[in-house]
């Protein structure tokens, strides 16, 4: 099948292969669906570099991440070089129109993974995430809780959140910034913004990397801004049987908003009703300073330095050691 995209005819192989068993949702259907949410999710997109969660026999089939732009790219469709803490890098694809949304559903991807930069500068994000991940023991209404909270520290930080559910029981804040920080930076705000926060409500929210010490709380992971983390785009598909989708909200909805009203089925409808409610978030970036200033004075007054990095990226200058508690006790026996 060929479907006429703008200016662009983008080829859907195998359109009838069905990707959601349960739902009975096909390929066909999930290009229908990027097309009725195109403005949004080009919005969430442009420019970024991107990698492609891929599911080429769909959801109960094997799946796999894509960096790297695929060899057959066409050349309408730009790359951005990222470069990994290994000192690698790769060209990935950055989708800026609804066509090249197309044409990666076309292979079976999902959700895309866009980083938090633009492809002119991959050194500097433009965007702090914080996502607000329930353990075990919690649900979506205590991450909606922390979600309030945080609305609350942004802004007396100077920053602006916008929130979308992550397509699961958690929920995703993203606060645009100018792109003037690098990743250690921003990395470094976003631990000063999960401790302010956690000093809220210590009973219902943690920073503690470590799952042993977390408990029945909302894990605030910091770590989603160290380079080469990322977080499914706004209105993505997310990989469970019921076709969720991540679903951008307005802070006033967010307390009867459900995750399970955001789907490849209602979201269509949401959008033509609303549109993107997040369209004007990158009009408003915000500055660092604050919350910079918030990670100063902690290392000063409580001497609360820096957190562990995920498992494989290099060892910072500065990051405490990197071993699970319950093994350095046993190590220091």
């Amino acid at each position: 099948m060929e479907l006429t995209v703008g200016e662009r005819t983008v080829r859907l192989s195998n359109p009838g292969k069905v990707y959601f068993p349960e739902r009975g949702y096909t390929k066909y259907d999930v290009a229908q669906y990027y097309l009725s949410v195109a403005d949004g999710i080009v919005r969430a997109l442009k420019d970024r570099p991107t990698t492609l969660e891929r599911y080429p026999d769909g959801v109960t089939g094997e799946s796999f991440f894509q960096k790297r732009a695929p060899k057959n790219l066409p050349d309408w469709i730009p790359t951005g070089r990222i470069s990994f803490p290994s000192g690698r890098h790769a060209d990935e694809i950055c989708p800026g129109e609804a066509a090249a949304v197309l044409w990666a559903a076309n292979l079976g991807c999902l959700t895309f993974h866009p980083w938090p930069v633009r492809r002119g500068d991959t050194d500097h994000p433009d965007e702090l995430r914080i996502d607000l991940d329930p353990q075990p023991g919690t649900g979506y209404a205590d991450a909606v809780h922390a979600a309030l909270l945080l609305r609350e520290v942004l802004e007396g930080l100077g920053l602006t959140g916008w929130p979308k559910t992550s397509g699961g029981r958690g929920l995703h804040v993203f606060v645009p910034i100018a792109p003037q920080w690098t990743f250690v930076q921003v990395r470094r705000a976003a631990i000063a913004v999960a401790r302010e926060l956690e000093r809220q409500d210590p009973r219902r929210i943690t920073t503690a990397w470590w799952k042993e010490e977390r408990g029945a709380k909302i894990f605030v992971d910091y770590n989603q801004t160290a380079r080469d983390r990322t977080i499914a785009s706004a209105y993505s598909v997310r990989p469970r049987p019921h076709a969720p989708v991540s679903a951008p909200l307005r802070w006033e909805e967010l307390e009867r908003a459900v995750p399970e009203d955001f789907d490849l089925a209602t979201m269509p409808a949401r959008f033509a009703e609303a549109g993107d409610v997040h369209a004007g978030m990158d009009d408003r970036p915000c500055g660092l300073e604050a919350a910079l200033d918030l990670a100063a004075r902690d290392e000063r007054e409580h001497g609360l330095g820096d957190l562990p990095y995920p498992p494989e990226h290099p060892k910072m200058k500065g990051e405490p050691k990197r071993v699970q508690p319950s093994r350095a006790r046993k190590e220091d026996d």
